[in-house]
């Protein structure tokens, strides 16, 4: 049975941080909960922990109503930002701590704790450092006994409130490869919250993107990039070009370039243009498109970025193949001519 929330709202004092949130999970599936800050996203991941109760709404799984159950009834797994590891225990007994906090005949026999807890550890590729204190951890390791402690009690569902948030990036990097696999080999219904386009997008099944406490949109992350329902999915959901424009009979006209509008278009008259910064097609000064100045052009990375300045001073960061960006040098004049984009009015 899917996990599903309905129209839950929650506000602190004036501050309406959720404002009639519904969501379902299916069993087994990765949403990530993406959003900017003061979004909601952590408040509705307490929410359905029971670290914080909403002022209305429903939030079920498997037919219970999860709002009228204690905590510690609720069987779910959450990983905090910072770990909250205990640091006078080892790597084992903070991975065995719910186990042992179970009472009567509800806690596993030592046996069988220590048996999981090997398992666990082992699942997270920690064998070997049991017997160690979280200061004589990395902080990815930390995060992963973390995560090995929210497993131990056989959770229903799985909670991940920005994880990777306090680790540098190339540890983040791989990281996720790793979570991504720990959820295929568990297959628990989990809910991450980020902040990070590129984490949900790698991550996840569907995105559920928040702003002010609501739901923008949920979509797959194919979805959500390549069809937003908003300007502001367009502008979250990887990088953008945004740019006025005028609309004539379903173009965007942006100075001398002419660009066929992908999706809904507005109504013909002055507009805003958003556009992929490798949509654009690079020429020579004399050809026809949006003339512009390169200020930087950077060869490093996984394209050659061009940084370009156009009619009005603005600035327009464009992505084109390396053998482009290598031909060409601060200074230089050029065309720039979107092959498509998204308008709003």
């Amino acid at each position: 049975m899917p996990l599903q929330i309905e129209d839950v709202r929650k506000s602190f004092g004036k501050f309406p941080a959720l404002n009639g949130v519904s969501l379902e999970a299916q069993d087994g599936e990765f949403i990530a909960l993406l959003g900017p800050s003061g979004s909601g996203k952590t408040t509705l991941l307490r929410c359905i922990a029971g670290l914080e109760a909403p002022d209305s709404g429903a939030v079920r799984f498997q037919n219970e109503n999860l709002l009228t159950q204690k905590v510690r009834d609720r069987r779910i797994g959450f990983v905090f930002q910072h770990y909250a590891l205990f640091r006078h225990m080892t790597a084992a007994q903070n991975v065995a701590f719910g186990l042992n906090a179970k009472r009567g005949a509800e806690r596993p026999a030592k046996a069988a704790i220590a048996a999981r807890v090997e398992e666990l550890l082992a699942l997270v590729q920690l064998d070997g450092l049991a017997n160690r204190y979280p200061s004589q951890l990395s902080g990815g390791q930390r995060q992963r006994v973390a995560l090995a402690r929210a497993l131990a009690i056989e959770p229903r569902i799985l909670l991940l409130d920005e994880p990777f948030g306090a680790l540098d990036a190339k540890v983040r990097r791989e990281l996720r490869r790793w979570l991504r696999e720990i959820h295929v080999r568990t297959g628990l219904t989990t809910i991450f919250v980020t902040h990070d386009q590129e984490e949900a997008l790698e991550l996840a099944d569907r995105v559920a993107l928040l702003k002010d406490g609501q739901l923008e949109q949920v979509g797959t992350p194919e979805e959500l990039y390549h069809q937003p329902a908003t300007a502001f999915v367009f502008e979250f959901v990887g990088d953008h070009v945004k740019t006025p424009c005028v609309v004539r009979g379903g173009v965007a006209e942006i100075g001398a370039a002419r660009a066929p509008i992908v999706g809904p278009a507005p109504a013909d008259g002055p507009a805003t243009a958003y556009i992929r910064p490798d949509s654009f097609d690079v020429g020579d000064a004399h050809g026809p498109g949006i003339r512009a100045k390169l200020r930087d052009v950077v060869s490093a990375g996984a394209s050659g970025r061009l940084d370009c300045e156009i009619e009005g001073g603005l600035h327009i960061e464009v992505r084109v193949p390396h053998a482009v960006a290598q031909g060409l040098k601060p200074g230089d004049v050029v065309t720039i001519t979107p092959r498509e984009a998204r308008v709003w009015a």
